[in-house]
Formats: C-alpha cells, sequence, structure tokens
C-alpha cells in the first residue's frame, strides 16, 4: 500500500523571514498542487499556546483546503477532543467532510500539554475522563444519534457524508488508548511502532465484537526533501530542521512516545539519526519502492517556501514518473 503525504504544522523558527500570511498561502497552493499530482494524503497537526505559530485551527484549514482540491485526503493528526467542545466539533468536521465529499479524517488524541488545557480552561488531572465522554458525544453526534452534552440534547443536522470508521480514528501510545479505539469500533493509529499496542488493540476488539479493527502502523516515517545536491541542501534548512527537532522534543512528556521525537543535540547527529533526511531523486524513488511511503513537509521549521517548491518539484518531475 503506497502512502506518500504532505505535511503541514505550519511551526516557524524565528530567523524564517516569511509572513505567516505568506507561508498560509504557499501551504494552499502545495496542496492544490498534491491534488494534481501522486500525493495520497494532505496532513494537518493541532497544538495551542505556542511561542512559534504552530497550527492551531486545524480544522479551518482543511476546510480551505478540501474546497480546492478534488482528490486528495484532507487529514488531522491529531485533533486534540479535550479542548473542544465536542457538539461543535462535530458539526465543523462534518461541514468540512461534506465539503470535501468525503475526504477528510481526523486522528483523535489527548495531547501532552498541560499549557493548552490551562488555556481552555480543561482539567488536566481529569484529561482521560474528559476525553472519553467528549468523544463518546463527538462519535454519537458524527453517527446521527441524538447527543446530551452540558444539558443539552441535540441531533446533528447535516451528517457527514463518510461513516464514522472512516471519518475518525483514536490516536495514543498506550494500551488505554488501543481499547478506546476498540470500544468506539474505530481503527487504532499509534503515534509509535509497537506490536504490543496491535496485540492489544486486536484482543479488544474481538472483546467488543468490533470485527473490522484496522491498526495503521506510522512505519518509522521521516520528515523528507529532495535535492539534487542533498549536502548543499543541509546547508540550507538544516537550521530549520534543528530548530523543529528541539522544538517538538522541548514538550517532552514523560507519557508521550512517538516515533518523530529526535534525541539529537547538533547537525550531525540529526543527520545521522535519519528522522529528518534529504534524498537524491534516485534515492526517493528507492525509498518508495522499498516502503511504499514518503512524508514529505515542505515548510518544516520555517524552511523558506521556495526551498519546499524546489523539493516538491523534483518528487513531480523526476520520482512521480517512476512511481
Amino acid at each position: 500500500m503506497r502512502n506518500i503525504v504532505l505535511r503541514f504544522d505550519m511551526r516557524c523558527a524565528p530567523q524564517c523571514t516569511e509572513s505567516a500570511e505568506e507561508r498560509y498561502q504557499a501551504a494552499l497552493e502545495m496542496a492544490r498542487w498534491a491534488d494534481e499530482n501522486s500525493i495520497d494524503v494532505v496532513g494537518l497537526s493541532e497544538h495551542h499556546n505556542t511561542n512559534d505559530g504552530f497550527l492551531s485551527a486545524p480544522l479551518q484549514l482543511a476546510g480551505m483546503m478540501a474546497a480546492g482540491t478534488r482528490r486528495v485526503r484532507i487529514s488531522v493528526s491529531a485533533l486534540l477532543v479535550p479542548l473542544h467542545d465536542p457538539l461543535r466539533l462535530a458539526e465543523d468536521i462534518a461541514l468540512v467532510d461534506l465539503v470535501a465529499k468525503g475526504r477528510f479524517s481526523a486522528t483523535c488524541g489527548l495531547g501532552y500539554r498541560e499549557s493548552e488545557y490551562a488555556c481552555f480552561g480543561v482539567n488536566w488531572n481529569n484529561r482521560g475522563k474528559v476525553f472519553d465522554e467528549k468523544l463518546d458525544a463527538l462519535v454519537s453526534a458524527l453517527k446521527g444519534d441524538e447527543v446530551t452534552f452540558n444539558g443539552c440534547t441535540t441531533k446533528l443536522n447535516p451528517l457527514p457524508r463518510s461513516p464514522i470508521h472512516i471519518l475518525l480514528n483514536i490516536g495514543g501510545n498506550s494500551k488505554l488508548a488501543a481499547r478506546r479505539a476498540a470500544r468506539l469500533g474505530l481503527f487504532f493509529c499509534p503515534a509509535i511502532d509497537d506490536p504490543e499496542l496491535e496485540a492489544t488493540y486486536l484482543s479488544a476488539c474481538r472483546d467488543h465484537g468490533f470485527k473490522y479493527g484496522f491498526y495503521i502502523s506510522p512505519g518509522e516515517p521521516s520528515t523528507t526533501f529532495i535535492s539534487e545536491d542533498p549536502e548543499q541542501c543541509w546547508r540550507e534548512i538544516g537550521e530549520y530542521l534543528m530548530y523543529d527537532a528541539t522544538a517538538y522534543g522541548a514538550w517532552h512528556h514523560p507519557n508521550r512516545r512517538a516515533y518523530a521525537e529526535s534525541f539529537a543535540s547538533n547537525l550531525d547527529e540529526l543527520k545521522h539519526e535519519g528522522k529528518y533526511r534529504v534524498l537524491t531523486p534516485e534515492q526517493a524513488v528507492q525509498a518508495v519502492k522499498e516502503t511504499g511511503s514518503l512524508h514529505f513537509a515542505p515548510l518544516t521549521g520555517g524552511v523558506p517556501s521556495d526551498i519546499g517548491w524546489r523539493s516538491l518539484r523534483l518528487f513531480e518531475s523526476h520520482v512521480q514518473p517512476h512511481l
């Protein structure tokens, strides 16, 4: 199964000279480019209370991208359900899915930053219970069931086009998260490859009578750029990739396990770690043949959009014809 992803989180290092407006316009243009080329998914992320402009409104951006595309799937991973009102969240998800004609999906996550919970007045110490309560309401609403939340009883109208098990997945890296996905009859998408999590999920699916349980492994994705001169490209974008790795690492939480987390302390370590990479077109073709996937993030950490475009154009001209 091929999985070529174009991902945006809009995080921007201080040395980036492009404005937020310019970078969001670039992201929309890149999504349209993805729709015309062999990109399978445009992925978006969510975080709040940051000092580097991390994407905080992924559903709005997803809707804009859906309106400007016809083929590519738009995905939010992870959507931080505890920070939202679930009924309002259901309304927004349904609208995006209708505009996308069934090309939208979201991986629901608990989150791992206490400061985000504080911003929205959500109890951090009780976050698991909050997640379950809001997630239950969200799933029921999107299925078209009558839902009571905050003393209000309502039914969602209009409903999304996609069935619930296509529209929502459950993220996480714990056995509790695996069991949560099975209980709700949803696919499980952890942030790390872990055979024990897969076994826990499939066992829980059997316990809950969910015959179509599906475990989606991340497969050790690497943030990838394509260049005909990788060493030169590293010199151009290395500081942005290092910023991205360091900024993500600064959010470390004891319960977080994710392949994307880097432990590099300098650029040489980052290059050898393999979680960020610059490939020649020939190496990119080989990577797709061997693993079935490529994960592009052309604006990573504030990488200038013209360099991001250079990477995507090389994929279009030198990699895509070989797929």
